[in-house]
């Protein structure tokens, strides 16, 4: 009956099979759109289902009189009705009713009399006092239901939409092409035949037509609700067309929060700030933004080159070789002298979205499977307050179990994650041992859960996730490459990975999350850091010489004579003294690593594959493009310890520098702009920086906080600013007047990335590298010897191991 429950908790109990979409209302009514796994035909049931809030009390109700009713003595269908839930927990009465807007009313009028002043919306209330969701989560927690049962991701009608403007401000500039992209695979271009108000209107209605035939379950681009979905909008607006995209109910698109805590209409920050806070949404279809994949991708791989479509087309090797680039600024010029180019420009933008959606956006899919929410809102969420909340709170209305309120730190710190750096410089034949999930793993192993968490419903998921996630690992592993069940099973490993590395970030996230627990948390941390210490002191004993350790793993050095098998096999020693669900594994080999700081170093690998850079370092938006161009060459010659061919690509950087041989968007940084112009005048005359400098020295007086710009030192201790570079611009006709300060570059490039490199280094190595090309080197011939230098630091996980730190040259 347990493992039953246990199940229900992470899966729902209803088995629907095949749902798609889900869209209802707060008057009760549902529409549920499934695409049956058998034959793929679409759908639609109409449904109705009592909207619902969790309350602490009934007070605020009880003016209602005898139209409130306890749930089991209730007759008509019009009344109130309440159950009281069990246990100690502050959110205990679940309240039903007909039409939950009357209901929110009811609760609002009792509310404004108790409090003595006119409270208009719920949200105005405590979250310890009141828990109201969007319809569709009431709908799903309460039947059971979830997304896609049964289903694959090729199963889906998935439709990319693309637009083509004149400009970038729906106030003034028009949509002159729409390009699209249908479930089979075929793109095709939509264009205007004038430029007037008419024909513009005309491009809309037939847009929108087109996407009724297409009939996609889920409509995809990349910045959709940044960009095309808001336009679209607008223009609408202005032209007076309504909005037919959805699949049912009225015209128009609605807005939704992007995440809890945001709220629609919302207008502190940036435009681009309230976009990310604001959604777009429409009955019957799931609008999916390829921008949030990516990002989720990013803040854990860490290896994409920006966020924008072309660049990490090209990273996934989805770009085709002859795929068109147009910079974004002259795309409507072009279109206007060389149509057919902007249309192929336009059909591999859809097309890469397509790619983009199928190979990050799988683990949103799988997290639908089990999170009682909309598809397009699991794949914008946060995974603690968007998926594991979700789950929790479906978990307790199935056993009718009251909820806690949010619970108070009461002033005990959260103790941080351990990380260990053992070593400085460069070491040869590296092995990186993994440890899958720590913190979850440890919170199964010693039952460390919330405190107030009564019916364990926390640690279960947990417990569930860990073993199906490595279960839907291995499957992946024998499945065929490129197979439908080795893609289903690689998302579904994604997903459950996401979830359950929040688990323990869930823990200390006091005040935001309703199980929080703070003790538990430390707790974690505390078995976590005797498990790596354990982990450190063996892989020492063995012969290892360590150089980092986390939450994540270990990267350790191995001497000469040692073969993959020995390297496999000590980590599988070092294994088997673990705790029964910590798992340590053999993940990798390189041939050389620079360790130059905790979580920033570069990773050699074996053959003829590309450098690893990790870390602020080595990898940054901020940095200037040349001095991470230098780095990249010089590393690389560093870690096949050719100190002559590190020595060649600082002096050819320096000499390209001073020939002015350096473009200048190379030497620029992009930065954030943090203060508004007023902020910055206010302080102007105490400290001058150089973004604001370069935007006032460029004329710009007015800015938005979050923008961002690039900038560079130019001559005569100006400010200089640059344009963004745009794919597929001519870079002859570009914007480059070499105006910058060369030998400010120059010490940069000396003093901060060089100076990246010394820990590999002795401090006469460094001298004569990095010497100046117009100055003679006292030892020039001296690197055509040398090595570089690893320097193992004293550390007390492994005192026995390495008391004191030595420099041992290679």
């Amino acid at each position: 009956m347990a493992s039953r429950s246990q199940d229900q908790w992470l899966w729902g109990w209803d088995p629907t099979p095949g749902i798609v979409s889900v869209w209802a209302e707060l008057d009760g009514r549902a529409w549920v759109w499934r695409r049956l796994p058998e034959t793929h035909e679409l759908v639609r049931e109409d449904v109705r289902f009592r909207p619902w809030i969790l309350l602490s009390s009934l007070e605020d109700l009880r003016h209602l009189g005898s139209r409130l009713k306890p749930a089991h003595e209730a007759a008509l269908h019009d009344h109130v009705t309440y159950k009281e839930l069990s246990g100690p927990g502050e959110l205990r009465f679940l309240v039903r009713a007909r039409d939950g807007r009357a209901l929110a009313d009811a609760v609002l009028r009792g509310a404004s009399r108790r409090l003595g002043r006119r409270v208009g919306h719920l949200r105005e209330l405590s979250s310890d006092d009141v828990l109201v969701l969007p319809p569709e989560e009431q709908y799903l927690m309460a039947t059971g239901r979830t997304y896609f049962r049964d289903l694959a991701f090729d199963d889906l009608r998935r439709a990319q939409l693309d637009l083509e403007t004149t400009g970038l401000d729906p106030e003034h500039d028009r949509i002159f092409l729409v390009a699209l992209r249908g479930p089979d695979g075929a793109t095709e271009a939509l264009e205007a035949y004038g430029d007037d108000d008419e024909d513009e209107a005309d491009l809309l209605h037939r847009m929108m037509a087109r996407v009724q035939e297409l009939d996609p379950d889920v409509i995809e681009n990349h910045n959709l609700h940044g960009f095309d979905l808001p336009f679209i909008a607008r223009r609408a607006e202005q032209l007076g067309v309504p909005v037919t995209l959805a699949r049912t109910g009225g015209p128009g698109l609605r807005k939704r929060p992007a995440s809890r805590g945001s709220q629609v209409g919302a207008t502190d920050g940036t435009p681009a700030e309230i976009a990310r806070k604001q959604r777009y949404t429409m009955p019957g279809r799931e609008l999916i933004d390829t921008l949030d994949a990516v990002r989720r991708h990013d803040f854990s791989a860490r290896d994409l080159p920006g966020h924008g479509l072309k660049a990490v087309a090209r990273h996934l090797g989805l770009a085709s070789p002859d795929r068109e680039y147009v910079p974004g600024s002259r795309i409507y010029e072009t279109f206007l002298r060389d149509p057919d180019r902007v249309r192929r420009y336009a059909g591999d933008d859809v097309t890469e979205a397509a790619g983009v959606a199928r190979l990050l956006g799988g683990a949103a899919f799988a997290l639908a499977r089990m999170a009682p929410r909309r598809y397009e809102r699991l794949a914008d969420a946060g995974a603690a307050t968007g998926v594991i909340d979700p789950l929790l709170i479906r978990a307790y209305l199935r056993e009718g179990a009251a909820l806690p309120a949010h619970s108070r730190s009461e002033g005990i710190e959260h103790t941080g994650a351990a990380l260990h750096l053992f070593a400085t410089g460069v070491a040869k034949r590296i092995v990186k041992a993994d440890v899958a999930s720590l913190y979850p793993s440890l919170m199964c192993q010693y039952r460390i859960g919330p405190g107030r968490d009564r019916l364990g419903v926390m640690l279960a998921l947990v417990e569930r996730l860990v073993d199906q996630r490595l279960a839907a690992k291995a499957k992946a592993k024998t499945a065929p490459k490129g197979s439908a069940e080795r893609y289903t099973n690689e998302a579904i490993s994604a997903a459950m990975k996401i979830v359950v590395n929040s688990a323990y970030g869930y823990l200390g996230a006091i005040g935001l999350t309703r199980f929080a627990d703070v003790d538990a948390a430390n707790e974690v941390t505390r078995q976590g850091r005797e498990v790596l210490s354990l982990m450190c002191r063996e892989l020492a004993h063995r012969g290892v010489t360590l150089l980092e350790a986390d939450t994540d793993g270990v990267y350790f050095s191995v001497s000469e004579n040692w073969t993959e098998a020995d390297e496999r096999q000590v980590v599988g020693e070092v294994a088997s003294l673990l705790p029964p669900r910590v798992q340590l594994e053999f993940e990798g080999r390189y041939s050389a690593m620079l360790s130059h700081e905790p979580k920033n170093y570069a990773l050699l690998p074996y053959g003829d594959q590309p450098l690893v850079l990790r870390g602020v370092a080595f990898r940054s938006s901020r940095a200037e493009p040349f001095g991470e161009d230098f780095l990249r060459r010089a590393i690389a010659a560093l870690l096949v310890e050719n100190l002559p061919a590190v020595r060649e690509a600082y002096v050819s950087t320096v000499l390209a520098l001073r020939a002015r041989a350096v473009a200048t968007i190379d030497v620029s940084s992009r930065v954030r702009l943090t203060k508004t112009p007023e902020e910055y005048q206010a302080t102007r005359a105490q400290r001058r920086e150089l973004p604001y400098e370069a935007m006032l020295g460029n004329g710009l007086e007015r800015w938005r906080v979050g923008q961002r710009a690039r900038v560079y030192r130019a001559m005569g201790g100006r400010a200089g600013l640059i344009a963004e570079p745009e794919e597929g611009a001519d870079e002859k006709e570009s914007h480059d007047p070499r105006d910058y300060d060369v030998e400010e570059y120059v010490r940069l490039l000396h003093d901060t990335f060089a100076a990246r490199l010394a820990r590999a280094l002795t401090p006469e190595q460094f001298a004569t590298i990095f010497a100046d090309p117009e100055q003679l080197s006292l030892f020039p011939s001296s690197l055509e010897v040398s090595r570089p230098i690893l320097t193992v630091l004293p550390d007390p996980l492994t005192s026995d191991y390495q008391t004191s730190a030595e420099s041992m040259r290679r």
